[in-house]
């Protein structure tokens, strides 16, 4: 492919349309269902769902059939399916998956943003969901037309667009299932839904971790009391949950205590690991929001110690993030507000708890593990549970074949000057481990646009409009290789 007319053909359309889908985008609060119960009333995945399928049909994209794909009971998926062009015939295919469910809104949004409010600077789209991962169905098809731009033979091109990741993605096994007659035999799957360490070269993920996450409550009494006629002998629920998350991981140091939840790192991966380090040095940790100002370890500001990470070392805290397990509380229930916090004892104290597990571990074997640990013989006898919501086993990519590999490095070198970097992500995609299972023989080409403070799930997250640009570019090339 002609790479400045590329260049020139994703630019054009980010700018002249891309960015204004996105932002219409940002402005619906398409939460997924496990943070909208009401979700089907409210109806905001069904217009984003809506909104997708009437740009795509407008797309001048020759023979491409679209249709929003319906199971009783379960949330919408997005399907499109175009022919191969220049005779590669139609029973091999390139697979784009993405989705456009959101996390909830989150705290902490600074003034003039919002979670529903786009907005745009310094190249960058503000605003929940551009980023994760409502740009994936526009990019996909912008690659498709940028490569029929210039009459370079492609192959058979399906979609599948989901609207309940962020969830878990309980419903997408069913579509799977339907739709896998449909999908013909996956050549490549172009992900579009994952990270990149830098915003200076192609980012491949070569792992994902698993989740299991689930609800631990813990009760001492029937009512709450007065704290000071009962404490000293009532033990605080609070106190017991203490003791049985520290049965978890080590308070201290984080380290999982639970050996089921850990696997050994690949080698490849490792070797990977490293060069990454190489590349990316202290931004692996400096990229996140500490407290102070300095971002830095052990850095003295008008006398205060300012927050430390884990580890400073640049190789320890990716694999930290992409291979070891980690615990995090993520919620709470029981606990009164601060204006409202009496002198009580309170009988029973509820915790969120997520727990990112190694790629190749098992979720159900992880799940029943942080259950035992947690609920075999509970401190004063206390009424403990673990009640799991949700567990989804990770994904280690299977061995890169070499054209797909000279193809990445040559794309990353074009697009940005510079080779592609590889790397795990610490987060989930579910539908990553279900293909790898539906397609055994399929390449993977999982990748994405959260980089560097572009903070996922949280406060301020944004889209970095010129990487989008660049990485259409760069999947383009990509799949103009796929034969």
């Amino acid at each position: 492919m002609d790479h400045s007319e590329l260049k020139r053909f994703s630019s054009d359309k980010w700018d002249g349309d891309l960015v204004a889908r996105l932002v219409d985008y940002v402005r619906v609060p398409a939460k997924s269902p496990a943070f909208d119960a009401s979700w089907e009333a409210h109806g905001h995945l069904e217009s984003v769902v809506r909104e997708a399928e009437a740009w795509c049909r407008a797309q001048p994209i020759a023979g491409m059939k679209v249709e929003v794909v319906r199971i009783a009971g379960r949330t919408p998926c997005l399907f499109f399916d175009i022919p191969a062009t220049g005779g590669l015939g139609d029973a091999r295919s390139v697979l784009f998956y993405g989705h456009l469910d959101k996390q909830p809104e989150m705290t902490g949004w600074r003034e003039g943003l919002g979670p529903w409010q786009p907005v745009i600077e310094d190249g960058k789209l503000y605003g929940r969901g551009s980023a994760d991962d409502g740009y994936a169905v526009y990019a996909a098809l912008t690659v498709v037309q940028a490569i029929d731009a210039q009459s370079v033979p492609r192959p058979r091109c399906v979609g599948l667009i989901e609207t309940c990741e962020e969830s878990g993605s309980p419903d997408l096994p069913a579509y799977l299932e339907m739709l896998a007659p449909r999908l013909g035999d996956v050549q490549l799957v172009a992900g579009l839904d994952s990270g990149c360490g830098n915003y200076d070269q192609l980012w491949v993920t070569t792992s994902l971790r698993g989740l299991v996450s689930g609800v631990l409550t813990v009760e001492i009494l029937d009512e709450g009391v007065h704290s000071g006629n009962a404490s000293g002998i009532v033990p605080s629920s609070f106190r017991i949950a203490r003791q049985l998350l520290n049965r978890i991981d080590d308070p201290a140091s984080g380290i999982v205590q639970l050996p089921e939840l850990h696997a050994r790192v690949p080698d490849e991966r490792l070797a990977q690991a490293r060069a990454a380090a190489d590349i990316l040095g202290e931004s692996v940790w400096r990229q996140f929001p500490w407290v102070g100002c300095s971002h830095g370890p052990n850095t003295v500001a008008g006398g205060a110690l300012h927050a430390m990470p884990v580890t400073t070392d640049p190789l320890e805290a990716i694999l930290n993030r992409t291979w070891r397990p980690a615990l995090s509380v993520t919620g709470a229930a029981g606990f009164p507000g601060i204006d409202s916090a009496g002198n009580v004892l309170r009988p029973r104290s509820v915790f969120k708890l997520s727990m990112r597990i190694a790629p190749t571990v098992d979720a159900d074997r992880a799940m029943h593990a942080i259950k035992r640990a947690l609920e075999d013989d509970p401190p004063y006898s206390a009424r403990v549970s673990f009640s799991a919501d949700h567990g989804a086993t990770g994904w280690n990519a299977p061995e890169t074949a070499p054209w797909l590999a000279r193809a990445l490095d040559d794309a990353s070198r074009r697009c940005y000057s510079t080779p592609a970097g590889w790397m795990g992500e610490g987060g989930t995609i579910p539908f990553m481990n279900m293909l790898g299972e539906k397609f055994p023989r399929a390449q993977f080409l999982i990748t994405g646009v959260l980089g560097p403070k572009s903070n996922a799930h949280g406060p301020n997250e944004f889209l970095h409009i010129d990487y989008a640009k660049r990485l259409t570019e760069a999947v383009a090339l990509v799949v103009a290789e796929v034969r």
